[in-house]
């Protein structure tokens, strides 16, 4: 699905904030880094999101007990939940001056219970008309997420049928739902038991 933008200003999609800190030298130099043998928007975009997907794991999966959701903090990190991990995404492509915003998930357990908001990234490559979703959650047995313009491949396609959705908005920036969670939580653990399970 083609996200929605909540402005039709790009510019939105292209800021550095408190969150999506691009300007930080820290995202600077992994985007400089990245761009070395990445010379088009395309091979810089898949290149960035490879290196937020594999190089930057999933706290969860981890065991990591560092709760961060500044970008900068992210990739110095290298830590986040996949809220933390799309913003550090987004930056990386906004510092290279792509556009990007932020989009979420309302899944559940198999059974559809414990519903949670899980954080998507879309991009608007230069020369195309299209915002494309992406996941860097970090693939795992039975999530197999890729980089792709054409067909999504995100690591939870929605089930419906367990009232798992899309959420259409396309953020310029994190929702407070989301980010204040993310900002008061002193462990792992206390997020866990936090995170929001629906944006509306």
């Amino acid at each position: 699905m083609e996200p929605i933008p909540e402005t039709t200003d790009l510019s939105a999609y292209l800021a550095a904030d408190a969150v999506i800190d691009h300007d930080h030298p820290q995202v600077r130099q992994t985007a400089a880094q990245l761009r070395n043998g990445a010379p088009t928007p395309y091979e810089y975009a898949k290149a960035a999101y490879t290196h937020v997907r594999d190089r930057v794991p999933h706290s969860f999966d981890s065991g990591d007990d560092r709760v961060v959701w500044r970008a900068s903090d992210v990739l110095s990190t290298r830590n986040g939940i996949c809220h933390a991990k799309s913003h550090a995404l987004v930056a990386l492509l906004r510092a290279e001056g792509i556009p990007a915003g932020l989009c979420y998930q309302r899944l559940t357990e198999d059974d559809g219970s414990d519903p949670v908001v899980h954080g998507l990234v879309a991009l608007l490559l230069p020369g195309t008309s299209r915002w494309a979703r992406q996941d860097a959650r970090g693939n795992k047995p039975g999530v197999d997420a890729r980089f792709s313009l054409d067909e999504e491949r995100l690591a939870f396609p929605v089930r419906p049928e367990l009232g798992e959705r899309d959420y259409p908005t396309l953020y310029a920036a994190p929702p407070a739902s989301v980010l204040d969670v993310l900002r008061g939580s002193a462990d792992r653990q206390e997020l866990a038991a936090r995170l929001p399970e629906a944006l509306d």
